[in-house]
């Protein structure tokens, strides 16, 4: 029996028997850490839960159109700013 639900590269989400390693915002469609500042405030305001969204891994969170968290993956943020884009 599956206990999460994650998103797949093709943006779909997938049941999982193990929880996702990073969390995103639908909305902006970014991913970040579970534990990002930005995202525990937001939730904690009672904000983005209905956005939220998880995944199994950054590659996946990429592929799936996402971008890194400018709070948490500052580093990943910078490189996707600067990369070319569609």
């Amino acid at each position: 029996m599956s206990a999460y639900t994650l998103i797949g590269t093709d943006g779909m989400p997938y049941e999982s028997e193990r929880p996702g390693r990073l969390g995103g915002y639908r909305t902006r469609r970014s991913y970040g850490r579970l534990d990002c500042p930005s995202a525990l405030r937001a939730i904690a305001g009672g904000g983005y839960v209905a956005q939220r969204v998880f995944f199994a891994d950054e590659l996946t969170a990429i592929s799936a159109g996402y971008r890194p968290c400018a709070v948490c993956l500052p580093q990943g943020y910078q490189a996707w700013r600067r990369s070319p884009r569609e």
